[in-house]
């Protein structure tokens, strides 16, 4: 299978479709055409799509792998394989793993990783913390992806919440910033508010009046807004919200765009209504909101508001997953 021929196809490529057919010599794309090949001779493989559709490796640039430390639930080997799997052929992995990955040392171990075990192509966030801004100003953006900046609740000590160090992140980042945007106060007040009605038993279907509109605007427009005060590259995590929408403009991202946003598998598919059948299965954070914010999702990604399609894969154990609203972790195997 190093030299084959695709024909008939209908390729999807840098923004258009077209009907045409692809040359692959020595395990290496050769050409793309349209229309049919000048000759089969030289074939000894030819695969005829029949019109079905044809693209290029996905690239996800949200994962998590859970590797290391956390390798109950996944790992970079069974994770890149379920990636390749599903089209997907390169990843962007998170950096929320025990020890997280908040120093170049532990950036590294990841690669080392990575180098041995992976089945696709890599590359890996380094998390911010309020306190690792020596670290920051080591990130190399020619080898990584970009710089993680959970301004919501996340694991350990990697919220970011003080002004004054994201004031610095954004002044001095040298590369991209991806952010996770939650506020964390709307998000505890609102928790001691569902607390105190229902005590330790809060039903899944108040996750997105939790972790709420309020909550993602809150944050995003904070996030934006720091962006266009210090001219720095933002790309915004998993949109959620029709209100954030007004945050992003319309346009070609590979162009003339510095503030990006991406949109996860599971906001364009579910809605809250679908807690009571599924349950804690589309707990994520951001929360799973209305119908309309779905449908305006997927209306703002078809008119290059939004910019990407993640999966934000994070796997648990069903056990994690099937207990009870305040225990059960946040995410999904999506990748």
């Amino acid at each position: 299978m190093n030299n084959y021929i695709i024909k008939n196809a209908r390729i999807v490529n840098e923004g258009k479709t077209i009907s045409g057919f692809v040359v692959v010599r020595n395990g290496i794309i050769q050409e793309v055409g349209k229309g049919e090949p000048e000759t089969l001779s030289d074939f000894v493989t030819v695969l005829d799509a029949q019109n079905q559709f044809l693209v290029p490796g996905v690239i996800d640039d949200q994962v998590h792998f859970r590797e290391p430390g956390l390798t109950h639930k996944a790992d970079i080997f069974s994770e890149s394989k379920a990636a390749v799997a599903g089209g997907v052929t390169s990843f962007m992995e998170m950096p929320n793993t025990n020890p997280q990955t908040t120093t170049i040392e532990e950036l590294e171990n990841k690669y080392s990783i990575a180098r041995k075990d992976s089945f696709a192509n890599y590359s890996f966030y380094l998390g911010a913390t309020n306190d690792n801004m020596d670290e920051i100003r080591k990130f190399d953006p020619s080898k990584n992806c970009g710089i993680k900046v959970f301004m919501g609740s996340s694991t350990g000590n990697m919220l970011v919440d003080k002004r004054e160090t994201l004031e610095t992140l954004f002044a001095e980042a040298p590369g991209l910033i991806a952010t996770h945007c939650e506020d964390e106060e709307i998000i505890q007040h609102n928790t001691l508010i569902y607390k105190e009605k229902f005590g330790d038993d809060i039903a899944v279907t108040c996750h997105p009046r939790i972790r709420s509109a309020e909550a993602c605007y809150a944050s995003s427009s904070l996030a934006v807004d720091l962006a266009k005060k210090y001219n720095t590259r933002l790309h915004v995590l998993h949109i959620s919200t029709e209100r954030e929408l007004e945050l992003f403009a319309k346009g070609d991202y590979l162009s003339n765009k510095k503030i990006t946003a991406e949109v996860c598998i599971h906001h364009l598919w579910f809605s809250d209504e679908d807690y009571t059948t599924k349950g804690t299965l589309i707990k994520w954070n951001p929360a799973v909101k209305t119908a309309r914010d779905r449908d305006a999702l997927f209306k703002a990604m078809m008119d290059d508001r939004l910019d990407v399609v993640a999966t934000d894969h994070a796997p648990h154990t069903i056990e994690e997953k099937q207990s009870r609203y305040a225990e059960s972790p946040s995410g999904g195997p999506m990748v």
